[in-house]
């Protein structure tokens, strides 16, 4: 994707804390090349993502890194910029914390964390998203995405854009068909899509006896039949688990191939 190269598989550091930087590397010893953060202290050590980076040792140009800049509504009073600030401002800011945080000149990925509304898209979002271009355009943002979006609101910034989306992550729920307006928007239009709280989302998927089924049959986890799915559905699969050892099972679901029938009766399962 615009001559980035992005893991099928990425580690999600949300809600981690204190010990953001410890799972962090031991994603990264693991085996993870892409890690997934945002400079929104509420729910994210970002610096802590950057502890981990320094200490893993491995080159800049082997980790695929992705951040995001929040809006004030969704984050605390540990702001990383001027709330009072233009919202241009305020993107501006934002990034050059984030480089700070992650020691490095450049992210691979800089998402824009939500639209500011729930329906369309308003003046401080276009605000923000011209910001974004500009770092893009400076070589600083190598890829430009959005989060937490509706097809709607996708569409959109799609047509008006000047630099397109390239990444788009979602909570992707099974009673939506996994998100299925979004991945069919982004899929006929080349975007990147990632998929987050793929278990946690679909806890009703997670017991469903078919899965249990294909579990058994292939001898795999049930989270790596979930995340085998997502992967052969089209999607980047983010993964936020705290375990070493289901970091390893995770990144094992690149390793095997599921039947085409198993892909499509997981992704009608609940829709």
């Amino acid at each position: 994707m615009r001559d980035v190269e992005v893991p099928a598989f990425l580690y999600g550091t949300a809600w981690k804390e204190d010990d953001t930087a410890r799972l962090t590397r031991t994603a990264l010893d693991a085996g993870f090349r892409g890690i997934d953060t945002a400079n929104q202290r509420r729910h994210y050590h970002e610096a802590g993502v950057g502890e981990a980076l320094a200490a893993a040792g491995l080159r800049r140009a082997d980790v695929f890194l992705q951040t995001k800049f929040t809006y004030a509504a969704g984050q605390d009073q540990r702001l990383p910029y001027d709330p009072w600030a233009p919202v241009a401002t305020q993107v501006e800011q934002s990034f050059a914390s984030s480089l700070g945080h992650l020691g490095v000149e450049y992210v691979d990925a800089y998402l824009l964390h939500g639209p500011s509304v729930r329906y369309g898209l308003a003046v401080d979002d276009w605000e923000a998203w011209a910001a974004m271009e500009a770092l893009h355009a400076a070589g600083k943002a190598r890829l430009l995405g959005v989060s937490n979006v509706s097809v709607e609101q996708l569409a959109e910034l799609w047509t008006r854009a000047s630099t397109k989306p390239a990444v788009v992550q979602n909570r992707c729920f099974a009673a939506t068909g996994w998100d299925r307006a979004v991945r069919t928007f982004c899929r006929e239009r080349g975007i990147l899509y990632e998929g987050f709280s793929l278990l946690t989302a679909n806890v009703e998927v997670v017991r469903h006896r078919r899965v249990h089924a294909i579990a058994a049959r292939t001898g795999r986890t049930i989270a790596q039949v979930i995340f085998r799915f997502a992967i052969q559905a089209g999607m980047i699969a983010l993964t936020g688990t705290t375990s070493a050892a289901h970091m390893a099972e995770d990144l094992a679901a690149l390793d095997f191939a599921l039947e085409p029938d198993d892909v499509r009766a997981i992704e009608t399962l609940v829709a």
